[in-house]
């Protein structure tokens, strides 16, 4: 599977590099975020294409294999609600998913085994909620 380069803000390049040295990611996990990273083009905001995740940012990805399709809202830690659809940006899934664009295909190890998600929708919001 191609890489993709991740098109990221320095804030939340930052953040991907902490949680890479600071957390329990799995090694097929940390070598790919550290891929990611090294190939990373970071961005201004304002130069950060509307496609692209981000935190705030609204997202729809779909299992590959299983074509199950997940909405969510990727925020910071102390607004996570699950039950209102945001997870935290240190989720596993948010790392995974911090910098890819529409039409992307992410590999990721979960628990159940390595999953492959497609990025169907992105929508930055600076607040709010999903609508």
């Amino acid at each position: 599977m191609k890489t993709e380069q991740l098109i990221i803000v320095q804030s939340e390049l930052d953040l991907l590099k902490k949680y890479l040295n600071d957390s329990a990611l799995t090694d097929f996990n940390k070598r790919k975020l550290l891929a990611e990273l090294q190939s990373a083009r970071v961005v201004e905001k304002d130069k950060l294409p509307e496609d692209a995740i981000c935190l705030n940012a609204v997202v729809q990805v779909q299992g590959v294999l299983n074509k199950q399709s997940f909405i969510f809202q990727i925020v910071h830690p102390s607004a996570a609600d699950v039950g209102k659809n945001k997870i935290s940006v240190s989720a596993p899934i948010a790392i995974a998913l911090l910098g890819y664009r529409k039409g992307a295909r992410i590999q990721w190890e979960m628990p159940s085994g390595i999953q492959e998600f497609e990025v169907l929708k992105v929508n930055q919001i600076s607040q709010g909620s999903i609508t």
